[in-house]
């Protein structure tokens, strides 16, 4: 009796151990679908009056589901501002397509869909959007530099395209794919005399396209570029006037002033601070912000009353 169930027991467990491995190795085998982007295409229409005009066709597969997307636009390179307006998107899938647009930092986020409800599987999106003072003037030529496909994205891109028309020949236009400092050219293809299309097969996350397009002068109305003041705005005077402030906190630590006099100087550097980020900050927002010599003045009256309000705390029983 126990050989007959010993017999019957020993291909029941190879025969089960074989249906597991059976269900085990292809889901081991097969990795998880993960997010992507099929294709993008984008169109870049330089038009006779200066402005870039873009249209981004993008198919996403968001796999397991997800909300939106966000495309990142760098709006400030340095000092150089690029004016972004008329931003607009729709969805040929019936995605949610709402755009909200915030500023962070020096880009420009395009959110398409980001709070409507989750969808799944392939969902295709087209946005658009204007580019003002985008063009830099040159000696003989005026030139375009854009990051067609920015390098923003956190998933891959299967299939790329890039299109430029222009209201004129086109006779200098290069396009690199990849990542800045390791990109790689791109295969182009003509379409008459004036249009040419790049496309780029397996861009990793983080890589994309940059387009650089050269137009003989006067080609087209370019508004000359807009520049905003640098962060760093101080001269040595100001940098000399808050290293003086430091040392003379450290004086009077020791031997300070009335208490009151301390607040009204912290005070009066807090105002300064104010007075002179405002401008910027109310015409280009918070990331504008630019320290100059008026702020640094400023931080010198803070540091020094704020010196001897700490030192009148320390010295109370």
């Amino acid at each position: 009796m126990r050989d007959v169930r010993g017999r019957v027991r020993g291909p029941g467990i190879g025969a089960g151990v074989l249906l597991v491995a059976l269900l085990v190795v292809p889901a081991a085998a097969d990795p998880a679908v993960r997010p992507r982007i099929p294709t993008y295409d984008v169109v870049l229409a330089l038009r006779a009056d200066g402005v870039l005009h873009v249209r981004e066709t993008i198919t996403f597969d968001f796999a397991d589901g997800g909300r939106g997307l966000v495309r990142r636009l760098r709006y400030r390179v340095g000092d150089r501002l690029y004016e972004v307006r008329d931003v607009r998107a729709s969805s040929s899938t019936g995605a949610p397509a709402r755009v909200r647009t915030t500023k962070l930092g020096h880009e420009l986020r395009i959110g398409v869909g980001t709070r409507g409800p989750e969808v799944r599987g392939r969902q295709a999106y087209v946005i658009e959007y204007d580019v003002l003072r985008a063009f830099t003037p040159r000696a003989g030529f005026d030139e375009l530099g854009w990051d067609a496909i920015g390098t923003g994205w956190d998933v891959p891109i299967e299939h790329a395209a890039v299109r430029v028309e222009a209201p004129v020949r086109l006779r200098d236009v290069r396009c690199r794919a990849g990542r800045p400092g390791a990109s790689v050219g791109c295969a182009g293809d003509r379409d008459g005399r004036y249009a040419i299309a790049f496309t780029q097969d397996g861009l990793a996350a983080g890589e994309g396209m940059r387009v650089r397009v050269r137009l003989p002068d006067r080609a087209v109305t370019a508004p000359p570029p807009a520049y905003a003041r640098p962060h760093w705005a101080g001269t040595w005077l100001g940098t000399a006037v808050l290293a003086l402030a430091v040392a003379a906190a450290g004086l009077v630590v020791r031997r300070p002033p009335r208490r009151r006099s301390g607040t009204g100087l912290a005070a009066a550097g807090a105002l300064l601070v104010a007075a002179d980020a405002a401008d910027d900050v109310v015409a280009g927002g918070p990331w504008a912000f630019s320290l100059g010599d008026a702020s640094l003045a400023g931080l010198a009256l803070l540091t020094v009353g704020v010196g001897i309000v700490f030192a009148h705390r320390v010295g109370e029983p």
